[in-house]
């Protein structure tokens, strides 16, 4: 790898290569800017599950069978919190959306027309709520949704009195995520460049320090965004989510590896009076295992490629265009813009040749110090926090319920928890079940299977809902008696949809049966998130595994280097999912996070092992074990744990966000960093390495 890395790292650190390299980037950037974004293509209404799932194959059945009834349902909510609510004013209310002829609405009920009995149906018990369906049509993306839902609300709000009125259900929802992540994104983006503008000047105290990394950040940034947008036009899907994460990892790297370089190269301006000369020295020592680091978050990034689940899939190309881009600019741009400004970038604390390298005072000289010299106590102290972290995985328990994860004030999630205190927590998110026979059901037949699945544990209720094919196929929705979201019914549901044979062998008929709705895509996202962690963590582990034996040369220290991270992750999910419960009062997280944190924590915490492995190796050949332990620490602690709280604090900027699984994922990353870089990197590793490293 040197060989093919140094000619290019020499290269860009002349005067002639720094400025030709910096045009590049400048022209590059200039003509991109021309073209699409990425959040030109995102999308919100993001279908995670595979096409083989259970749950996806009955919604095509549905559509199949019963086309006429699909659409976008969502529920107009009234609502009176000081009594009985007034019947006619709701159908004045639904008489004026119907007629005010929105469009991409397709079907209102006409409640003022329904006779008296009819519209109490449609009441909670408490008298003090009316829910009224309204189906748009199925052809709307999210964004004509949203503006359909806006106008409802409009309309309904001249009239609606002293009346609450919300919209609800997955139209509500959809029109209401849209505009979180529309102002989200700019939060996002600015919190996380005022966040690490302020940490770069408080921890090395020179704003061009400060200035270097973030313009280097701004260039790449924009290459990766703007490259992203060519592939959406081309026809890449980008979730929303994938999306801002993206942006993330675009700040903790390219910031990260600047540190990197601008640490090494503030070494070699004590020693070459040269800017130029101590670049490229600089260079040939951190370019191989910055662009390493590099490649093994972008092999764990290849590996999302394997999993079943589509928001996982949908992270595999698009990190993956971000951290190739990444690499290319830590070995040209960085450098490039680093020897331009010279030793003016670290004003006021200017280094000149013949300073000292590292205080023997400075507190990583004294850790270090002191691991080498009590490495069993250091190590075992460390062990201990982390195994105590651990010990909550537990208790570790996830969330299924997808509204929970917004904002409490968001209408469609106020509209969805009037709904789930007044009405049966079943009728939120009925499933819908299809029969498909192969010859036309009697209506002793049909009345037969409804009964036996009105008969299944939880099941409240079981209507028929439709026929088609000439009877051969038929529609029930199920409603349970308990919330739809939570583990007892995706459990109970479970075993519903395994026994379908014994349900339908019961009923005395012949065919098949097909579940759909959100109980049954949960369930299928859940199974399918449980195949997925498995094959993620297997395949990242070994590949960057491979990855590690190729670097070090050796057998032994990638195997202890992979199991620190591996621990540090287990303990960092642990500590986490604690804190976000004590802190947030968050008890349960997506099954989302756990994978999301996994392929974070394991990718960009490779990054510090490498680091330190790599100046240990280069002292190694000079002096012993301990001693070269003792030089690694004391050189590369500072800069590993600056480039830590950096990191940590770029994760935690995803806290701005308004869904829960981001605001979960950014907290436990920035954890499992601060835990990584103080006392796995600084302490833990370097005891492995003494304990198992040999003395020549």
């Amino acid at each position: 790898m040197k060989t093919l890395l140094r000619p290019l790292t020499d290269w860009v650190s002349t005067k002639r290569g720094m400025w030709i390299t910096l045009i590049f980037w400048l022209i590059v950037t200039i003509l991109l800017s021309a073209g699409p974004s990425a959040s030109d293509y995102k999308v919100t209404g993001f279908q995670s599950l595979p096409d083989d799932a259970k749950s996806i194959i009955a919604n095509q059945k549905i559509d199949q069978y019963f086309q006429n009834d699909q659409g976008v349902p969502a529920l107009l909510v009234f609502h009176n919190e000081t009594g009985n609510i007034d019947l006619t004013k709701v159908g004045e209310v639904v008489d004026s959306i119907s007629g005010a002829k929105i469009s991409g609405v397709k079907e209102v009920v006409a409640f003022s027309q329904l006779p008296p009995e009819a519209q109490t149906a449609f009441m909670s018990e408490d008298l003090t709520t009316v829910v009224i369906p309204v189906n748009l049509e199925s052809s709307l993306d999210n964004q004509a949704i949203g503006e359909a839902v806006d106008q409802i609300t409009e309309v309904a709000e001249i009239s609606i009195g002293d009346l609450i009125f919300r919209v609800t259900g997955p139209a509500g929802i959809a029109g209401d995520t849209l505009k979180l992540f529309s102002r989200a994104d700019i939060v996002l983006l600015l919190s996380t460049v005022v966040l690490v503008l302020i940490l770069l000047i408080v921890i090395y105290r020179s704003p061009l320090l400060a200035f270097i990394p973030l313009l280097a950040t701004a260039f790449v940034y924009e290459v990766v965004n703007k490259t992203l947008g060519l592939m959406g036009k081309a026809g890449l899907v980008i979730n929303n989510q994938t999306l801002s994460i993206m942006s993330i990892l675009v700040f903790a790297a390219v910031i990260d590896y600047s540190l990197f370089v601008f640490s090494r190269y503030r070494e070699e301006l004590k020693r070459y009076e040269s800017k130029y000369e101590a670049m490229k020295l600089a260079m040939r020592e951190t370019g191989e295992p910055v662009f390493f680091s590099g490649g093994t978050v972008l092999v764990a990034m290849l590996v999302l490629f394997f999993a079943n689940f589509r928001d996982y899939q949908n992270f595999a190309p698009i990190f993956a265009t971000a951290m190739a881009i990444i690499m290319l600019a830590s070995i040209t741009l960085v450098p490039a813009l680093f020897t331009l400004f010279g030793r003016k970038s670290f004003w006021p604390k200017v280094p000149k040749v013949g300073q000292q390298d590292i205080k023997k005072n400075a507190i990583w000289s004294r850790i270090a110090r002191f691991v080498t010299k009590k490495p069993g106590l250091a190590g075992g102290l460390v062990l201990l926090i982390l195994i105590i972290s651990s010990l909550n995985l537990f208790n570790l328990k996830y969330e299924f319920d997808t509204v929970k994860s917004f904002p409490e004030d968001m209408p469609s999630r106020e509209g969805y928890e009037i709904v789930e205190t007044r009405f049966d927590k079943g009728d939120l998110a009925p499933t819908t079940v299809v029969m498909e026979s192969n010859k036309a059901l009697s209506e002793a037949e049909i009345e037969a299977l409804r009964t036996e699945l009105a008969g299944q544990p939880h099941i409240a209720s079981a209507r028929l809902t439709g026929t088609a094919d000439e009877g051969k196929v038929v529609k029930y929705s199920l409603s349970f008696d308990i919330s739809p979201y939570s583990v007892e019914a995706l459990d109970t549901f479970d075993k519903m949809r395994d026994n379908s044979e014994g349900i339908i062998s019961n009923a005395g008929v012949a065919g098949d049966l097909y579940y759909a709705g959100a109980t049954a895509a949960r369930a299928d996202e859940r199974s399918i998130n449980d195949r997925d962690i498995i094959v993620i963590v297997v395949l990242e582990t070994l590949l960057i595994l491979l990855m590690l034996f190729v670097l070090t040369r050796s057998i032994k220290m990638p195997l202890y280097m992979m199991g620190t991270i591996l621990v540090s992750f287990i303990a960092a999910l642990g500590l986490g999912t604690f804190l976000t419960d004590v802190l947030f009062d968050m008890d349960a997280i997506s099954t989302r996070v756990p994978i999301y944190a996994f392929v974070f924590l394991i990718a960009l915490g490779i990054d510090y092992n490498i680091m330190l492995v790599s100046r240990y190796k280069e002292e190694r050949k000079k002096y012993p074990v301990r001693k070269a332990v003792e030089i690694a620490v004391s050189h590369t602690g500072g800069v590993i744990s600056s480039a830590g709280l950096i990191l940590a604090a770029t994760f935690a900027a995803l806290m701005t966000q308004p869904i829960a699984v981001l605001f979960v994922f950014g907290f436990i990353v920035a954890v499992g960093i601060l835990l990584d870089t103080f006392l796995v990197r600084g302490i833990l590793l370097p005891t492995f390495i003494i304990f198992f490293e040999k003395e020549d």
